[in-house]
C-alpha cells in the first residue's frame, strides 16, 4: 500500500521575526540573537510541532539593526545550538558558494552532519549583495555569469568530497573556477552527506538547482507561476538524467495569524505601523528598481517602470525576485497605497487570518502541484512561532497534510517519505480563493 503524501515544513528563523517591529510586541532583548538560548528555544518549540527544519539566511556583510536584527550571529554556529537542544529537527543553513572555500566548507558541514545525526542540509547561493564583497577584501561581486560557473565547480566539487568521507580517497579537480586536490577524514554522517538546497530563481538558479539541489527554495506569490516554476524544475531535472521525484520545492510563506480574520488583519497592520517608516516602500522599491515614494500613491504603478528591460548578468539584487515581484504588481496594480500593503511578505507570499486559511492554502498550493512543502516565515519568534504549532500543524495533521511523529530520524529519510506530488494541472483550483494574490491586502480567504 502506497503511502499518503505529505507536505514538508520548514521555517525560516529571521531574527525576531519576519516583522521588522517583532521585537517591539514581545518581551525579548536585542542580546537574544547572539545567545544560544533563544535559538535552542526556538527550535524547540519547532520540533514539538514535528516541523521538518529550521532554517538561517545568510548576509555577511555589517547592516543596520536599527532597521531589522537579522544576520548577527553565523548561521552554522545557531544550528549547532538548535542540534544541542532537539533530536530529530532539521538543520538549513546557507554558505556561498562565491566567499567560501570548497574544502573547508565541505569538512564543516559534514562534520556537523555527523554529530548531529544526519539532519544537516546546506543552502547553496551565490553572493548579489555588493556590500559583501568588501568583507572578503575584494573590490566588487563577479558578475552574475561568473558566479554561476563558479557555483556549478563549487557544489559539484563539495559532493564529490563528502563522498570520500571514510574512503581514504581524494578529488583532484581542475575547473575553471575551483581547484581542488584533497580528501575528508570525517566519517559518513548517519544520513551519508548533507541534503542540498539551492535558492536561486533566476535561469542559471534554476539550472543549478536542477542539477544538484535536492530542496528548492521557491520564490513564486501565485498559484499558476508556482505550478508552472514546479514544472520547469521538475523538467531541468530529468533533463540532467535526474529523477523529478529527487527535487522538493519549497516556497517561502508568511504568516499573521489571528483567531478571526479581523483579529489578524489588526495584527498585522499594527506591526506594520511600529515598522521603520518607509519599510515596506522600501522593500517593494528594491524589488522594482523604482522609488514608489515618488509616484502618486492614489494611481497605479505606470507600466512604463515595469517593462523597463533589464541585464540580469549586471542586476544587482535577486533576478527570480525581481520577476516573481513585477508579475504580482502586473496582476495587482490598482494603486501604489494597496500595493505596499499587500507587499507585507516582503517578497514572499503573504497570507493574514485565521489557522484554518492558513491551513486551507497550504492544502490547495499542495495539492494543486505548486509546491511539495514551504518554508514558513513568522512574524514574530518565538510567539508567532508557538501560536502556527498549537493551531495550524493540528488542523494539517487532522487532513493527513502532515506527519504526527517524524517517521526518519536523518533530514534525507524525511525528504524520501514525503512523497512529491503530482505536477498534475489546477484547473480544479483555479477559481478558489487560495488562488488569489495578496493584491490591495493580504491573502484573506472566505471560508
Amino acid at each position: 500500500m502506497t503511502a499518503a503524501r505529505r507536505v514538508l515544513l520548514g521555517v525560516n528563523l529571521q531574527g525576531f521575526g519576519q516583522r521588522p517591529a517583532a521585537w517591539r510586541v514581545q518581551d525579548v532583548h536585542p542580546t537574544d540573537l547572539i545567545g544560544p538560548e533563544f535559538w535552542a528555544d526556538l527550535g524547540r518549540i519547532a520540533e514539538r510541532g514535528r516541523l521538518d527544519a529550521v532554517f538561517f539566511a545568510d548576509n555577511p556583510s555589517l547592516g543596520d539593526p536599527n532597521v531589522r536584527a537579522l544576520g548577527l550571529i553565523e548561521p552554522f554556529t545557531a544550528l549547532q545550538a538548535i542540534a544541542d537542544a532537539t533530536e530529530n529537527l532539521g538543520l538549513v543553513g546557507t554558505a556561498s558558494t562565491t566567499y567560501n572555500d570548497p574544502v573547508e566548507l565541505a569538512e564543516r558541514l559534514l562534520s556537523l552532519d555527523l554529530v548531529s545525526g544526519g539532519r544537516v542540509a546546506w543552502n547553496a547561493v551565490t553572493t548579489y549583495n555588493p556590500a559583501v564583497s568588501g568583507n572578503f577584501g575584494v573590490s566588487g561581486n563577479p558578475d552574475r555569469t561568473t558566479r554561476y560557473a563558479r557555483a556549478a565547480e563549487f557544489v559539484d566539487v563539495v559532493t564529490r568530497l563528502w563522498a570520500t568521507s571514510g574512503t581514504g580517497r581524494r578529488v583532484d579537480y581542475t575547473g575553471d573556477h575551483v581547484e581542488v586536490h584533497a580528501g575528508l577524514d570525517v566519517p559518513r554522517s548517519a544520513q551519508g552527506q548533507p541534503v542540498v538546497f539551492q535558492a536561486g530563481g533566476s535561469d542559471q538558479g534554476r539550472d543549478l538547482a536542477a542539477r544538484f539541489a535536492e530542496g528548492v527554495f521557491s520564490v513564486e506569490l501565485t498559484l499558476d507561476a508556482a505550478v508552472e516554476n514546479r514544472r520547469l524544475l521538475r523538467a531541468a531535472a530529468a533533463s540532467h538524467g535526474r529523477d523529478p521525484d529527487d527535487v522538493r520545492i519549497v516556497p517561502g510563506l508568511s504568516i499573521v495569524l489571528g483567531s478571526t480574520e479581523q483579529e489578524a488583519n489588526d495584527l498585522y497592520d499594527s506591526l506594520e505601523a511600529l515598522a521603520p517608516d518607509g519599510y515596506a516602500e522600501h522593500a517593494l522599491s528594491s524589488y522594482l528598481d523604482v522609488d514608489v515614494t515618488t509616484l502618486d500613491p492614489a494611481q497605479p504603478i505606470p507600466p512604463e517602470y515595469l517593462d523597463r528591460p533589464f541585464d540580469e548578468n549586471t542586476y544587482g539584487a535577486s533576478v527570480g525576485y525581481r520577476r516573481t515581484v513585477t508579475r504580482w504588481v502586473r496582476e495587482n496594480n490598482t494603486s501604489v497605497r494597496a500595493l505596499v500593503r499587500g507587499f507585507g511578505g516582503y517578497g514572499a507570499r503573504i497570507v493574514v487570518g485565521t489557522p484554518e486559511q492558513v491551513a486551507d492554502s497550504i492544502e490547495t498550493w499542495f495539492h494543486a502541484g505548486a509546491a511539495d512543502g514551504f518554508n514558513l516565515m513568522v512574524d514574530r519568534f518565538p510567539t508567532g512561532l508557538a501560536e502556527i504549532v498549537d493551531h495550524v500543524i493540528p488542523l494539517l495533521q487532522e487532513r493527513g497534510l502532515f506527519h504526527r511523529e517524524y517517521e526518519e530520524p536523518t533530514l534525507r529519510g524525511r525528504f524520501r517519505t514525503a512523497s512529491a506530488v503530482p505536477a498534475r494541472a489546477s484547473a480544479s483550483v483555479s477559481a478558489s480563493a487560495a488562488d488569489l494574490a495578496p493584491g490591495a491586502a493580504p491573502e484573506r480567504m472566505s471560508r
